[in-house]
């Protein structure tokens, strides 16, 4: 019995018999380290997205809360005095402090009350600048 040579057509076509059954080592850490790779990042993205909405809650209720402070003046129709107070302020569960400094203006009936809101750790989250008249 004679034993024919294998044509490199052959050998094509037993290689792609072999690798139609599934995948080598090889092509399964690659896809492996892609999806790694995938998941690492969108892990970053939504730590990332997690604390940037931590510190706008933040600032929107420090903001809140130096807004209730002048609206309290205003309906009070309290005329501030000259100087520096701080004060507790919190909202929803955060600790906050208020800090008012009010400010003669030119006009002798207008003074100026500029709140800054500070978290516990001594940040400032908020900035406000109102007015207040004398009646």
């Amino acid at each position: 019995m004679r034993t024919q040579p294998v044509t490199p057509r052959q050998r094509r076509s037993s290689r792609s018999q072999r690798s139609g059954r599934g995948f080598t080592l090889v092509e399964v850490l690659v896809a492996l380290g892609i999806a790694a790779v995938s998941l690492t990042a969108s892990l970053r993205a939504t730590s990332a997205m997690m604390l940037n909405n931590e510190q706008m809650r933040a600032h929107l209720l420090a903001v809140w809360s130096a807004e209730n402070q002048l609206a309290l003046i205003r309906l009070e129709q309290r005329w501030p005095d000259v100087g520096q107070t701080r004060f507790n302020c919190p909202q929803s569960s955060l600790p906050l402090e208020c800090r008012q400094r009010v400010t003669q203006m030119p006009y002798r009936e207008i003074r100026a009350v500029e709140l800054e809101v500070f978290d516990a750790q001594g940040h400032r989250l908020a900035r406000l600048v109102g007015f207040a008249k004398s009646n």
